[in-house]
């Protein structure tokens, strides 16, 4: 069956995924890949190996195989081996003014009851005081974190 996107490496292209493969200096799914290209090569020199048999051979699903080679014709070798950047982009729930007042606030005294700040009281005093409409205690714990902060 011909295969709709075909991987024909050059030479240059062949010894550099040998290289890969061969120092295992890189990560297991970059090499991976590299091994997917080598079997999938139909070029003079090349295995063309199916899908199925490189299936078999290394353990990965035939979805993978696809999705690799279609990013070898479509993006070329560098992206082929590394995969596509996620293009998710998530909206920060604090900025770094309401970040400045976290942290402010867990330095401060803990309300009265409290021997100390915890991450839920944190998280709901930024509520109250309207720096954000709602907040986990993981985004108080993350932002605290990254600034070095201590609550005693």
């Amino acid at each position: 069956m011909l295969k709709k996107y075909q991987v024909v490496l050059s030479e240059a292209e062949r010894k550099q995924l040998l290289v890969l493969v061969r120092k295992g200096k890189s990560s297991a799914l970059r090499q991976t890949r590299a091994r997917i290209l080598l079997q999938a090569d139909s070029g003079t020199q090349g295995l063309s190996w199916s899908d199925a048999q490189i299936h078999q051979a290394l353990g990965v699903a035939i979805s993978t195989i696809e999705r690799t080679r279609l990013h070898f014709v479509q993006d070329g070798l560098e992206a082929a081996l590394s995969g596509r950047a996620s293009s998710r982009h998530y909206e920060r729930i604090l900025d770094g003014e309401a970040e400045a007042h976290l942290v402010a606030l867990a330095c401060s005294e803990p309300p009265e009851g409290h021997v100390r700040w915890t991450l839920r009281l944190l998280a709901h005093r930024m509520v109250e005081l309207e720096y954000c409409d709602a907040l986990s205690y993981e985004t108080v714990r993350r932002t605290l974190k990254k600034t070095h902060s201590s609550r005693g």
